[in-house]
């Protein structure tokens, strides 16, 4: 079967070379409708009770999504007014972009009035402390409320970066601010996710090309890889858009990863190429033979690494399935754009036509008959060593902690991150936790006392927290802390007290509509008022301290609405971005663990059909599986010894499968020649030793290719892409050491003549 393949690519490879760049031009078309997936929401699985929930919130209490325009100024309750009026400009500035729905600042509750000293202003600063202000009277924060996405036509990202050139641009000489919130952590998020993809598309194929061009020194084929490369990218963005599919907020690596499969695919042609050159092949002879010898173990290699991508739709985490499905797509992409592009542009004129041995290839021969040599004389020994260092490395695995901070997954010296820090040291926390309680459509007295005993309750949990070392800064805001203690209710006559709740509640309403809506409505699927109380929490704390607050936060509300005389059909619940990011990273680790599994199982079946052996499948299996959890344990024992600040993040639970996918390339051809050495000299150390030598060459270019282009991640400005290309550029490195030591090992050992049948034509 490869024969007939090799020669039909040869003998239409014109052909095949106008159908590419058709394929290519059609996709460059189709790929401009290609658009990013801009929802947190879409992070989770669409029947998560966490979602639906929040989901409740935003439909509730219209949209939920508030950016906080956060600044400084030392004379905000100035007694002249001056910071008030500035405030107030500021705001209506804010108020007047589009897609702003409303914005809540300190100064509208009780407007100049409020930096007077009576009791009633006092208690209105210390009410909205945490929220509109600081507590050291400095620290200015105005919430801008926005139109949900599908009521406005402006667009998201305009809206925001308005809001942040208004905060850049304050007046008389205020240091500019800044901006934080669900929207702008999605927004900026994703614009770097959207340069990323750019800037890493030119470094990595810059630094690929230096490699190749050193290695091989040849400008052809360095053009063709760089070709094949293109070509599989935009084929994939084509088939990406025509299939409905959205870039994710990891998709920054989808041109990276695109690109160093398809070098490394083509540095095994390279190589193929130059042997069968310098053997005194004509350049269509070698082209032929090179189709023909390489057909079968890239398909499988290809094969193995949509397997491995495709893992990743087994976590809940959205972005992280659907690069799965778009880097699954992109492996078969990148075997059709070699078969359609290297038989035509190899053969295509007389310049340049050779490449050549890489400069150190010598060197590299005798390191590599010494490394089989020593496999030779102990194998025994060798794998005893290497399973201890595995074991002690192993232990790190248990050492792994999981980064809560979705902050952290930004640089630390990005606005950004400064502003949420700002946010965490001077209003008490960036974290938004809501709890959301049946009420009835006309609140009373009643009703708000009982809302003020729960929020006492909560405060209860939140002085536990405090007397704790790192405890969690967290504040409380509702309606009826607003109308119970700015008016004082409580000292007022019994009989007096709901008309006073009602006349409180109506200025409310009238003075601050925007706010009251968000605290108190309807909801319009099951038609039940609802009743929010606002919790601001602070983010940096353990993934242990989040979730365990938030548990008992639920403990407690369920427990008092269940004794209340308000209780409903319909139970409170405590939701929030707080709660969702919480629990988003918490699953982070334990999918890395489940996808890892399923690339085991579905590389393992895949080689099973590609070796026609379930033996080979498994050896094979070992050398690539285990460096991959050597890296994840030393990188627990690093946390441990060294760095502790050392975490996993959404990066790191996607660096098992797809290294795993990657690896397992070589270990394809490294096997299948050695099944057909083997079947030609029936000798298991010939047939090692002629191996070690062909296809060792090609596996150390190709990993130097592998972890060049991952380093490109490496200038990325989002933390969970530098933990990727790092971590996988390790692994990479491990499985190399693998198949060059471990895997020749195992086949010293293990391999027997009578399972080393090479592939039918059936199964090629």
């Amino acid at each position: 079967m490869s024969y007939k393949i090799s020669q039909f690519l040869v003998k239409y490879r014109f052909i095949g070379l106008a159908v590419a760049l058709t394929l290519a031009l059609l996709s460059w078309f189709q790929s401009r409708s290609l658009q990013f997936d801009r929802s947190i929401e879409n992070m989770f699985t669409g029947d998560s009770d966490l979602l639906a929930s929040y989901h409740q919130l935003k439909r509730t209490f219209g949209g939920n999504e508030i950016v906080l325009a956060v600044y400084q100024d030392t004379g905000l309750f100035d007694q002249s007014g001056a910071g008030i009026r500035r405030l107030r400009s500021i705001s209506q500035q804010l108020a007047d972009i589009d897609g702003v729905k409303a914005v809540l600042s300190i100064d509208q509750p009780l407007g100049d009035a409020i930096v007077d000293d009576n009791i009633l202003s006092q208690r209105t600063r210390r009410l909205f402390q945490g929220y509109t202000h600081g507590q050291d009277g400095s620290t200015v924060c105005i919430a801008c409320m926005l139109f949900p996405e599908q009521e406005t036509s402006a667009d998201r990202t305009n809206t925001i970066e308005s809001i942040r050139s208004v905060i850049n641009q304050l007046p008389d000489g205020l240091r500019s601010g800044y901006i934080t919130g669900e929207p702008v952590l999605v927004a900026d998020g994703f614009r770097f996710v959207e340069a990323d993809g750019r800037r890493l598309g030119i470094w990595s194929a810059f630094l690929l090309s230096v490699t190749i061009i050193a290695c091989f020194r040849s400008i052809r084929w360095v053009m063709i890889p760089v070709l094949v490369v293109q070509a599989s990218i935009l084929l994939t963005n084509g088939v990406l858009s025509a299939l409905g599919l959205q870039l994710s907020m990891v998709s920054s690596m989808l041109t990276a990863v695109v690109m160093v499969i398809a070098v490394a695919t083509m540095v095994h042609v390279m190589v193929r190429y130059v042997e069968a050159r310098n053997s005194g092949l004509a350049k269509l002879a070698a082209v032929r033979h090179v189709a023909q010898f390489l057909a079968v173990p890239v398909f499988w290699a290809c094969a193995t690494d949509a397997a491995g991508f495709l893992a990743l739709t087994g976590s809940d985490v959205g972005p992280v399935r659907d690069f799965g499905v778009m880097m699954a797509i992109g492996s078969f992409m990148v075997l059709l754009s070699v078969a359609l592009l290297v038989p035509g542009c190899a053969t295509l004129g007389s310049w340049d036509t050779d490449p050549h041995f890489p400069w150190g290839d010598r060197q590299l021969n005798h390191q590599l008959k010494r490394s089989i040599s020593a496999v030779e004389r102990a194998p025994k020994r060798i794998l005893f060593a290497i399973l201890v260092v595995a074991g002690v490395c192993l232990g790190g695995l248990t050492r792994l902690h999981i980064e809560t901070d979705f902050t952290k997954n930004f640089r630390t010296d990005s606005a950004i991150v400064q502003g949420y820090q700002l946010v965490e040291d001077k209003l008490g926390g960036a974290g938004v936790c809501d709890v959301i309680l049946p009420a009835p459509e006309t609140l009373t007295y009643a009703y708000l006392t009982s809302v003020t005993q729960l929020t006492a309750k909560i405060d209860a949990l939140i002085a536990e927290y405090l007397s704790q070392e790192n405890s969690p800064s967290t504040r409380t805001l509702s309606l009826a802390e607003a109308v119970i203690t700015i008016a004082d209710l409580e000292s007022k006559p019994k009989f007096a007290r709901d008309g006073l709740a009602k006349i409180g509640l109506g200025l409310m309403k009238t003075r601050m509509p925007e706010f009251y809506n968000a605290m108190h409505a309807t909801d319009p699927v099951d038609e039940q008022n609802y009743f929010r109380i606002m919790l601001r929490v602070s983010e940096q704390q353990s993934a242990e301290q989040k979730q365990r607050f938030i548990d008992q936060l639920d403990q407690v509300v369920s427990d008092h609405m269940a004794a209340s005389p308000f209780r409903a059909n319909q139970a409170p619940r405590v939701t929030g971005y707080f709660v969702l990011l919480t629990q988003l990273i918490d699953s982070v680790l334990k999918d890395q663990w489940t996808t890892f599994g399923i690339a085991i199982l579905s590389i393992t079946v895949l080689m099973s059909l590609a070796f026609r052996s379930l033996r080979f499948a498994v050896i094979a299996m070992v050398p690539n599986t285990l460096p991959i959890l050597v890296v994840m344990g030393l990188m627990g024992w690093t946390r441990v010894l060294l760095v502790p600040s050392l975490k996993i993040n959404i990066g790191a639970a996607m660096i098992a499968a797809v290294s795993l996918g990657l690896s397992i390339d070589s270990s394809i051809h490294y096997v299948i020649s050695f099944q057909r050495a083997l079947r030609k000299f029936a000798d298991v150390k010939l047939a090692l030793e002629q191996v070690q030598q062909n296809v060792g060459r090609a596996m150390v270019l190709s990993t130097l290719s592998l972890i060049i282009g991952f380093g490109s991640l490496a200038i990325s400005e989002f933390i969970p892409t530098i933990y990727f290309g790092v971590l996988v550029s390790l692994a990479m490195i491990g499985g190399m050491l693998g198949n060059l030591v471990i895997l020749p090992v195992l086949l010293y050992l293990f391999a027997l003549p009578t399972s080393v049948e090479p592939p039918t034509t059936t199964a090629q």
